[in-house]
């Protein structure tokens, strides 16, 4: 279970009850005004630092900012790297002869599927206020390589041939204090840093050593859009969802994360469409699937509970005799408007309807792919 913040936000137990109560109405109410399913405005922009390959800005609404730089560069395969596929490669060189094992020429290893390594992209992020090997960037960097790596698509990209390859350093920034967590805009921004990233065009055949062509408006994007259709797969997203007990809240702030009964990162991605697939008002529909969920330990584990008015001696109640009946008393007690801390797991009808809201047509997962969609790329 991935960790929230070292920095837990301070709020009495009769703030939590407010807040907790709010966010159960239907629907809920959110102390910024947003609707459950409303992400916070972001300011984005790509291509922004000078000598990488694709770079990123993303500014929340709240202040929190981030930029990412994506950096590639030529590094030579492992000689035991092969295709792990059905292709005999001891019988391969008996029909080749002296060729080792290279082909027949045509490419057709490339296309019969070449395989990658997760060891040729490597995250790096930095946090202001923390140390690289604390859990916060530990567990974002992980995250954020496991959703982008979760269907090896990504790294068939960067095959070369069978000798050489790209190796793809993403480092990611985050300029101000967490204010919140920042999964989703380290997310947001890596998305659309790798949209942004080109790689130099090759100019070289088979396993002949790289050569590519000097001209770098002849570079090629490592997604390439292409109008009006998707025939190509996008960056995954990360989303952070929450629930208060039937209620689902998406892009939660600190202060809702400090009352929430169960928080998901759901990491999602698009599959790649063909030509002929059913459009919409002239527009390939995105076809979503599933990469990653983690549970996120959630902050309002670690609040203190509200003493209720026939128990706190202050307001004329009586204290439990003992130390072990009061702690039994709390454990079993509940009552309207006392903040009770969340105990126990989560409740598999609760994820897979936060997992199902995320996916869903027309959801919060096609918006916030659409909108990055309509950032302009350098």
């Amino acid at each position: 279970m991935a960790p929230t913040s070292a920095q837990p936000l301070l709020l009495s137990p009769a703030e939590l009850s407010y807040l907790h109560t709010s966010l159960s109405l239907t629907p809920p109410i959110r102390p910024d005004g947003r609707h459950s399913s409303q992400f916070r405005p972001l300011i984005g922009e790509s291509d922004i630092l000078p000598g990488t390959n694709g770079s990123a800005r993303v500014c929340f609404a709240d202040g929190t900012e981030a930029i990412v730089g994506v950096k590639a560069e030529v590094e030579k395969s492992r000689p035991f790297y092969r295709d792990t596929g059905s292709v005999d490669l001891s019988a391969s060189n008996e029909d080749d002869g002296d060729d080792d094992g290279v082909g027949d020429g045509t490419g057709r290893d490339k296309e019969e599927g070449e395989r990658g390594l997760n060891e040729w992209v490597e995250f790096s992020v930095e946090i202001p206020g923390f140390r690289d090997d604390d859990s916060m960037p530990v567990f974002l960097a992980a995250m954020l390589s496991e959703a982008l790596l979760a269907d090896g698509e990504f790294t068939r990209q960067l095959w070369i041939n069978r000798r050489f390859h790209w190796k793809l350093y993403l480092d990611i920034l985050l300029l101000s204090q967490p204010l919140s967590y920042p999964l989703p805009l380290l997310s947001l921004t890596t998305h659309l840093a790798l949209l942004s990233t080109r790689l130099p065009k090759l100019k070289s055949e088979l396993d002949e050593d790289p050569l590519f062509d000097d001209d770098w408006d002849a570079s090629v994007f490592l997604y390439p859009r292409v109008a009006q259709a998707r025939t190509n797969t996008r960056p995954p997203v990360t989303l952070l969802v929450m629930a208060v007990k039937d209620n689902i809240i998406f892009d939660p702030s600190k202060e809702e994360l400090s009352v929430a009964d169960v928080v998901l990162a759901v990491s999602v991605g698009e599959r790649a469409q063909s030509e002929g697939d059913m459009e919409i008002d002239g527009i390939a529909k995105r076809d979503l699937k599933l990469l990653a969920v983690r549970t996120i330990d959630p902050p309002s584990r670690l609040t203190h509970p509200g003493v209720p008015n026939k128990s706190n001696t202050a307001t004329g109640g009586s204290a439990a005799p003992s130390t072990e009946q009061a702690s039994s008393e709390r454990e079993t007690m509940e009552e309207e408007g006392v903040w009770q801390p969340p105990r126990g797991g989560a409740k598999r009808k609760i994820i897979a309807a936060m997992i199902q809201k995320v996916l869903e047509r027309g959801g919060v997962a096609e918006e916030v792919l659409d909108g990055l969609d309509g950032v302009e790329l350098g």
